[in-house]
């Protein structure tokens, strides 16, 4: 039996499959997701898990050089945005419309759902390298 990181045994072997540059998303409960993507459902309840809790556990183990975000989350969600900003204070971000965030989200690798009920806690990751 795995003892710490990522226990959930689907989200573990996504990120462990993930390649340099390959996109992978987090959202919340309601973000739709393309057909094709992978789906990882972790909602439980409004508000659990949170988008913070499994951000936090997704980044301790995955290397990402990229992040993309909805210019709405700026006005809309500016606690959220600011946490993210400072989880990944040395990637380039990347803003754009929602509606393109959702087009963009159909060329992720899989697709993190969480019980997140707040505006616009969505956000594409690009995948790094450790070397």
């Amino acid at each position: 039996m795995k003892k710490r990181g990522v226990l959930h045994a689907e989200l573990s072997r996504c990120i462990a499959a993930l390649g340099h540059k390959d996109l992978f998303m987090i959202g919340d409960a309601g973000m739709p997701i393309p057909p094709g993507v992978e789906v990882i459902d972790l909602a439980v309840t409004a508000g659990v898990p949170s988008f913070a809790s499994v951000f936090d556990a997704v980044l301790a183990e995955a290397e990402v050089e990229g992040c993309y975000l909805a210019e709405e989350i700026r006005t809309h969600n500016e606690d959220l945005h600011a946490y993210i900003r400072g989880r990944l204070e040395e990637i380039p971000f990347e803003y754009m419309p929602h509606e393109e965030l959702k087009k963009l989200s159909a060329k992720a690798k899989f697709a993190i759902r969480t019980g997140e009920f707040s505006p616009y806690p969505n956000v594409i990751l690009r995948a790094g390298v450790v070397f």
